[in-house]
């Protein structure tokens, strides 16, 4: 049963990982933070305790990388573990505590305010040639994932 459950997730995380890789041009989303919040989703929605090789293979991310982000959740008391045969991660405060903009701050930071890059004084137009829609997607990213929490993915 369990095997089946990793590979359920495996679909449910490549389905969405190419997702976010699709709109991370858009917000720049670094793959440590994609391995971040996909990594505890994963261990929030597991029964059991997940090592690093598990938690890799069901999420498609290097072993290094996501053992490497593993460990900066634990330091900051996102997740617990323990060593060993049996050993693995499991969250440090309830699902329904998380938001992924908190995962999302632990690795990146606070999220910038969206400008447009063209130096307004050489600007040709009148108005912004995007309309603000850098900032509109800027606002709802921000409002979306300080709203979602980890119980709800």
């Amino acid at each position: 049963m369990f095997c089946s459950e990793i590979n359920y997730y495996i679909c449910v995380l490549k389905y969405c990982f190419a997702y976010l890789m699709t709109v991370s041009r858009i917000f720049n989303i670094s793959e440590a933070a994609a391995i971040a919040i996909h990594s505890m989703a994963v261990i929030a929605r597991s029964k059991r305790v997940l090592n690093t090789q598990q938690v890799a293979e069901i999420t498609g991310f290097s072993k290094n990388h996501t053992a490497k982000i593993l460990q900066q959740l634990v330091k900051n008391n996102f997740l617990h573990s323990t060593r060993g045969p049996g050993g693995g991660f499991w969250l440090g405060k309830k699902a329904d505590e998380i938001s992924l903009m908190d995962i999302y701050r632990l690795i990146e930071g606070e999220l910038e305010e969206s400008e447009c890059k063209m130096d307004c004084s050489n600007c040709p137009f009148h108005s912004c040639i995007f309309g603000g829609l850098d900032k509109k997607f800027n606002d709802e990213f921000r409002v979306y994932m300080n709203n979602k929490k980890l119980a709800s993915v």
